[in-house]
């Protein structure tokens, strides 16, 4: 099964911070694979041909030898068990239900941070305005939860790296690279996080 041919489609402008979830995924397997890009814009997302490799119509979509599953937490998934490697979640079985928390919850909340401060503010250099009340509630839980997350005072969420670092340090770099106020410790895992090769190789794709 692994050798069958992999084609990750991810987001034109390389913008989208699921997409990159599923890149990193990839390249911390080692696996050999090519990505297809598709125009949001231009609303190539919701076009017949896409629809018929997507069944969400959404990126990332991962084909694996005709097998094609959309939404990031599944792909990762899928890598991590489809493929030999590093472990992209953890082997204990708390630890690893931990990590598909994070995941889950930065995929379903935070909404205010997520519309105020886009993953533009990440990958290109827009001017900020303000952050609205809702946005610094929504900051603090993200610094509170992330904080306990952390408390042990590791370099990563658990002991080894796992995808799910991935998912918060971009959480927590649409303030950091913003210029918002973020505890030290928050700010410092984030671009240790950030400094990682498989996330740099994400970060040098072409933007336009």
């Amino acid at each position: 099964m692994s050798t069958a041919p992999i084609t990750l489609h991810v987001d034109s402008n390389h913008y989208s911070p699921y997409a990159m979830s599923a890149y990193v995924a990839l390249v911390e397997k080692g696996v050999a694979f090519e990505t297809r890009t598709v125009d949001l814009d231009a609303g190539e997302h919701r076009r017949a041909a896409y629809g018929a490799t997507s069944a969400t119509g959404r990126v990332p979509t991962l084909d694996h030898g005709g097998f094609r599953l959309a939404e990031s937490s599944a792909i990762d998934e899928y890598v991590d068990e489809a493929f030999s490697g590093p472990r992209l979640y953890p082997a204990d079985l708390r630890e690893r239900a931990v990590a598909r928390q994070v995941q889950a919850w930065l995929r379903s909340d935070l909404m205010p941070i997520r519309e105020e401060r886009s993953t533009a503010f990440v990958f290109a250099t827009p001017v900020p305005t303000p952050l609205s009340p809702a946005a610094r509630a929504a900051a603090a839980r993200l610094f509170s939860a992330a904080g306990g997350w952390l408390a042990h005072g590791g370099d990563h969420l658990f002991a080894d790296w796992c995808i799910a670092d991935v998912d918060l340090a971009l959480m927590l770099n649409r303030l950091v690279r913003a210029g918002d106020e973020v505890p030290a410790r928050l700010a410092d895992y984030a671009t240790r996080q950030w400094a990682r090769p498989s996330v740099q190789r994400w970060v040098a794709l072409s933007r336009r």
